[in-house]
């Protein structure tokens, strides 16, 4: 039986530190979910579900239900996590000061972003698609690993596997956004070029979370430049999955824990 295959990142390969991106490899699910789909809101069989489920609770060493999760929705809510539970709070990031708590992070095409302080013993894990980083998804987790213990300067942070700038068309309207309501300090013009469709521009997702990163003081940022669009054989995409019409969406999961 294979088991997942997930990626890791250098930055995070520390002691006391488990993490992994992992990919659509070795699961049970079938047809469009093969294989690794973590999505229990999929139309998926959620029996195949819930044994992916327990295959990455176990590569990451911890029993089901020390692999917490959220009803992820594009928010800016992060949760501190005290303890495994089985409960799915509405937000978009967790930290944990709680060996032994591995917090996942579903997406497909939003950049899945881990976080770490070793030195304090706290990490973390978001969610970040285009409306969570604007809304400030990010800074929402530093501010709750800070209140956990963590130091800013002592964070590494990886982003996993994301949609690419070339794989992400997007219309003048997000370009607009983000000008008006990034932080004062981010030149947010350079995450755009044109398009080959006249009057449409490709968004690098994974440098504008790596900008706010930055500008919100964290000490090192890694950027595994995965494009989710383009890899079918590793990835889940939300925008290949609509351009083709098709009428399931898998979920890749990302998660990260202290060592207990």
């Amino acid at each position: 039986m294979r088991p997942p295959e997930p990626i890791s990142a250098e930055s995070l390969a520390l002691p006391r530190v488990r993490h992994a991106f992992f990919t659509r490899e070795g699961g049970v699910s079938t047809g469009i979910y093969a294989s690794l789909n973590t999505g229990t809101g999929s139309a998926d069989d959620q029996v195949a579900v819930a044994e992916n489920l327990n295959r990455v609770a176990s590569h990451m060493g911890v029993a089901r239900d020390h692999l917490v999760m959220l009803f992820q929705t594009h928010s800016a809510i992060a949760h501190t996590v005290a303890g495994p539970s089985l409960d799915r709070p509405e937000g978009d990031a967790m930290v944990t000061a709680v060996p032994g708590i591995a917090l996942g992070i579903r997406t497909a095409d939003c950049a899945p972003v881990l976080f770490a302080d070793e030195r304090n013993g706290v990490v973390g894990a978001a969610h970040a698609g285009w409306r969570g980083a604007v809304g400030g998804i990010l800074e929402a987790t530093l501010a709750a690993m800070l209140g956990a213990g963590a130091e800013a300067d002592h964070i590494v942070v990886a982003i996993g596997p994301t949609i690419a700038q070339p794989s992400y068309e997007v219309g003048p309207e997000l370009r607009d956004s983000l000008a008006s309501d990034t932080p004062r300090g981010i030149d947010t013009a350079p995450f755009f070029v044109p398009s080959q469709t006249e009057g449409r521009l490709m968004f690098d997702l994974p440098a504008y979370v790596t900008a706010r990163l930055r500008h919100a003081g964290v000490g090192a940022v890694e950027n595994l430049a995965c494009d989710t669009y383009t890899d079918e054989t590793r990835f889940y995409s939300y925008r290949r999955r609509t351009h083709r019409k098709e009428a399931g969406q898998g979920s890749l999961l990302s998660a990260i824990s202290l060592e207990a």
